[in-house]
């Protein structure tokens, strides 16, 4: 199923969502612009090697510098491709915008950042002696899909469904979309343990990592009702009330 809207109306303009969206964007053209060397040495900084901190996750102890720690964020801004760059923008446009509404825009960002270092956590722990880079915003994005599972489980999300050649378009209720989601990240991230070569170079924990803090997290950062205002009946989108739900 591919999400293609998103029924849940957002009050104010999601100007962090932009400069996300816009951040990641011109990171991975700085990233194409770079020779095959050049690039080896870009990921190699930045991106998350999770063997690197094995000897600290066992004993606590470590050579590293605090700079060295910096992958933790800056993995989130990082793609392997076209492809994954406009997956994962595309569904930080779908769902980000209400989840910014709800929260507003300083706590919605300081929630996209520990969301994507509680993904990187996840890959770490569960991949501790990994020497493949990991990298991307699905992680954090995954935290948001979780917030909004949370906070509007019945609202309605229109996806696509390609039989054949033939587009079929459904509605369906986000705790489905977004819980079926989750339940293949979480089968994948099993098998990964079980059968290592399963899990080809998807980082699945990070997945799983980001969603449970985003749903978690999210519902405490909402918006307090004197900061931001009831929605009224008849500020829904046509067929849709302020919930997103028919």
């Amino acid at each position: 199923m591919i999400p293609i809207r998103n029924a849940v109306p957002s009050r104010y303009p999601p100007v962090i969502t932009w400069m996300l969206i816009a951040a990641n964007c011109v990171v991975f053209v700085f990233q194409d612009s770079l020779s095959p060397s050049e690039l080896v040495l870009f990921v190699r900084r930045f991106a998350l090697i999770p063997a690197l901190y094995s000897d600290f996750l066992t004993s606590g102890e470590t050579d590293l510098a605090a700079g060295d720690f910096l992958p933790f964020f800056t993995m989130m801004f990082l793609h392997g491709g076209w492809l994954h760059l406009i997956l994962n923008m595309w569904t930080l446009w779908l769902f980000g915008p209400s989840i910014e509404d709800r929260l507003g825009h300083g706590r919605y960002l300081a929630f996209y950042l520990v969301c994507g270092l509680a993904a990187s956590l996840a890959h770490v722990l569960f991949n501790p002696v990994s020497i493949v880079p990991a990298l991307g915003a699905s992680g954090a994005i995954a935290g948001i899909l979780g917030c909004f599972m949370r906070l509007f489980p019945l609202a309605r999300i229109v996806v696509i469904v390609p039989i054949l050649f033939i587009p079929l378009f459904l509605e369906v209720h986000a705790f489905v979309f977004i819980g079926l989601w989750f339940l293949l990240q979480l089968f994948q991230s099993t098998m990964g343990l079980l059968l290592p070569s399963s899990s080809g170079d998807v980082a699945w924990w990070a997945h799983v990592g980001g969603f449970l803090a985003g749903f978690t997290l999210g519902p405490l950062l909402i918006r307090s009702r004197q900061r931001y205002r009831v929605y009224y009946p008849d500020e829904g989108m046509l067929g849709f009330d302020t919930e997103g739900r028919i």
